[in-house]
């Protein structure tokens, strides 16, 4: 029996209420964000400024933060909150940069500021970016700290945040300093200045996934330790160049070898601990193996020596850096080396074809020895799943990142959206299908998708000159942004 004509938009209006209600209440409400980065730049002309002739200063990597490209910093692991009926999120990101320049007699510096934690919050159609921030003001020298500070406010004009999975990503968010930004940024510019785009993406996880635990590795009879983990990232500038222009190479892992982002880590570590001689020697899994144009360099069969306070890392028997230690004493069953300061041994030159002379400096070295069953590995920076290079055509596709040619980030809404529209042309159609039901025979329904909207983009300001200096570009690769 075909449905009367009074009932057809009340059966409209019932579908359209049920699709209209939050996307809370059809998917979990709220999901923890676990994993993930988020790639600024902070400014670059403030970058280039700092970097250049006039400043004569650098940038350096706190915390396991990176690189990517050029010009963008890497924050990582990202933790926080995601409600996709809401559309709110809240994501912590870790790791930091500190940009000094303008050196002094006493060797600190007129200039010198950290970023640190940043930490995107959005709710209500708005967003912010929040961070740690210390800095010494101009003139005056006085060195302030703050905790997250509203830095930036993020313009979302055209993004819808509800209905997302996993992972939530949004690229080239335009970005606005706030005015408690810029006077945590010592001054240097005015509230309202355009700062370099934000990307970011996150995993996240409902609450029916909790987060696996593996069991506590147990102490083998005769063992100095339970289990061991060195972190390494060889050099910055070194992956920046195998990955350029000139390399155009990359690398690879094997062996159980792990990518942090800004360094690799070398895992289950097995050997002796000596902890009244402050002794250790050390071998660890994994291989990471670096090809690019006309060369190739693999480094695996990782072992780590400590004795007189003194570290050694080496590559198939082949010292490669050396490194400050101090005093090997496990706190809670966990014995830590935090990003010790590396210099290159001349066997490491060799290794390393003559690219770097013997004492350079290298990337900073990591080092975790558990020896109770009970510790745990501090945790390796998470940089998350990210997310596939182009949406599927498909209306049914999961939430996808927008075009990095879009001024402003967007959220492709997939199953939900597809659904709604589904459901909204079916019910016309059944509506247009009574009407002309006593003139035609069995009618044709189709259902039409709308082309998706393409948010328009806002022009950015032009650099800002610092001190009536003209910025230079950033050269990543010199030795004076090196860590």
């Amino acid at each position: 029996m075909l449905p009367s004509r009074s009932l057809v938009p009340a059966l409209l209006a019932a579908v359209l209420g049920a699709l209209l209600v939050p996307a809370g209440s059809a998917q979990a409400a709220e999901r923890t964000v676990r994993g993930g980065r988020l790639d600024w730049g902070v400014r670059s002309s403030f970058q280039s400024y700092v970097t250049g002739p006039v400043a004569h200063g650098r940038w350096s990597l706190l915390g396991g933060a990176a690189t990517v490209g050029a010009s963008r910093f890497r924050f990582h692991s990202a933790a926080g909150s995601y409600d996709p009926g809401g559309g709110a999120l809240d994501a912590a990101f870790s790791g930091g940069v500190r940009f000094t320049g303008h050196p002094k007699a006493d060797g600190s510096y007129e200039l010198d500021l950290t970023i640190a934690r940043p930490t995107v919050r959005i709710s209500g159609g708005r967003g912010t970016l929040y961070a740690d921030m210390t800095s010494r003001a101009k003139g005056t020298g006085k060195v302030t700290t703050a905790s997250q500070v509203p830095l930036a406010a993020l313009s979302l004009g055209g993004v819808d945040m509800r209905g997302g999975g996993s992972p939530v990503a949004l690229t080239d968010v335009p970005a606005t300093l706030t005015a408690q930004g810029a006077a945590a940024f010592a001054g240097y510019y005015p509230a309202g200045t355009a700062l370099d785009p934000v990307s970011l993406s996150v995993d996240t996880r409902g609450a029916e996934a909790p987060t696996p635990s593996s069991p506590a590795p147990s102490r083998t009879a005769g063992a100095g330790f339970v289990d061991a983990a060195v972190d390494w990232g060889v050099r910055r500038t070194f992956r920046e160049y195998v990955t350029g222009s000139v390399a155009q190479g990359g690398w690879t892992l094997s062996g159980g070898a792990q990518d942090g982002g800004a360094l690799f880590r070398f895992p289950r570590g097995h050997g002796s601990y000596d902890e009244e001689k402050g002794t250790l020697d050390a071998s660890f899994a994994g291989a990471v193996r670096f090809t690019g144009a006309h060369f190739a360099l693999t480094l695996d069969r990782i072992a780590v020596k400590v004795a007189d306070g003194r570290g050694t890392l080496s590559s198939a028997g082949r010292p490669l850096i050396t490194f400050a230690v101090g005093r090997l004493a496990p706190r809670d069953g966990l014995v830590a080396v935090s990003e010790a300061p590396a210099t290159l041994t001349a066997s490491g030159a060799e290794v390393f074809g003559g690219m770097y002379p013997a004492g350079t400096a290298m990337d900073p070295v990591s080092l975790a020895v558990a020896v109770e069953g009970a510790a745990r590995l501090p945790a390796l920076p998470d940089v998350g799943s990210g997310v596939s290079a182009a949406p599927s055509p498909s209306p049914v596709a999961r939430p996808e990142v927008a075009s990095p040619s879009s001024d402003h980030g967007r959220l492709y809404l997939g199953l939900v959206g597809a659904g709604l529209l589904v459901a909204v042309a079916v019910a016309f159609a059944v509506l247009r299908w009574r009407r002309r039901s006593s003139t035609a025979g069995r009618p044709q329904l189709v259902a039409q998708f709308p082309a998706p909207l393409k948010a328009s983009g806002d022009a950015t300001s032009s650099p800002t000159n610092h001190g009536g200096a003209t910025a230079a570009t950033a050269d990543n690769g010199s030795d004076a942004t090196q860590n």
